[in-house]
């Protein structure tokens, strides 16, 4: 039967596999001579994990390197299956010659990793609806409060959490997103933003950018190619 595991229990059951756990995923890197041979690697490491690649396994495809990320992904964590799944990817790495590892120690530009981003807040349930609309976020499975974390659906962009502030900060941010988006989908993306709580602060320089803001004031740009030529 499949159980959730404890962050230790999933670090201590992959580390010797060349895989690391880091924030509820088991990831791994493995490098690679071509794109040709990294899709191969996918696709192997996809029939070998069977009917529950889906529903476990996202493949971030490179030229030089191929990254593997396990979750189950209606938990929002790591069970007893992604070790499984983990160490059989090791496996069918190991057949191809190849080898799973979190580019530790290896003279690498860095290793494995995960970006989080935190947004500072008096009302974290106040202004979460906004930046969940603005980004096209959405919550994790089994995490859907009013003040809990929101992530790409798609996996693309960095988590985002909120942290709880004492006091306000009279003083301009001194950091704010940028949202490049398709020149078609900006209008509804701002009309979604503005009517989860958010305001318009500017739209002089529209259509290239509009800025936005949540109620305290935090600023984030939904920005197109248009009115950049000439």
């Amino acid at each position: 039967m499949e159980q959730t595991l404890s962050r230790q229990e999933a670090s201590a059951a992959v580390q010797d596999h060349g895989w690391r756990f880091l924030l509820g995923t088991l990831r791994t890197s493995v490098r690679v001579g071509s794109l040709a041979q990294a899709m191969g690697l996918a696709a192997d490491t996809v029939a070998a994990c069977g009917d529950d690649a889906d529903r476990h396994l996202r493949v971030d495809v490179r030229p030089d390197r191929v990254v593997f990320t396990l979750q189950s992904s209606n938990r929002s964590a790591v069970t007893t299956r992604d070790v499984e799944l983990a160490r059989q990817i090791s496996a069918t790495a190991d057949r191809s010659g190849l080898l799973t590892e979190p580019d530790i120690g290896t003279g690498a530009q860095r290793s494995v990793q995960v970006l989080e981003i935190a947004i500072d807040a008096l009302d974290i349930a106040g202004i979460r609806p906004f930046w969940k609309a603005v980004l096209g976020y959405t919550a994790e499975a089994g995490a859907e409060g009013p003040e809990d974390a929101l992530i790409d659906p798609v996996g693309q962009g960095p988590a985002i959490w909120f942290q709880q502030m004492d006091q306000p900060r009279p003083q301009r941010n001194r950091i704010h997103f940028d949202i490049c988006v398709p020149h078609d989908e900006a209008p509804r993306r701002i009309e979604t933003a503005l009517a989860a709580g958010g305001r318009l602060v500017s739209a002089t320089r529209a259509p290239a950018f509009w800025v936005l803001a949540d109620l305290e004031g935090n600023e984030a740009c939904v920005t197109t190619w248009q009115g950049r030529d000439g």
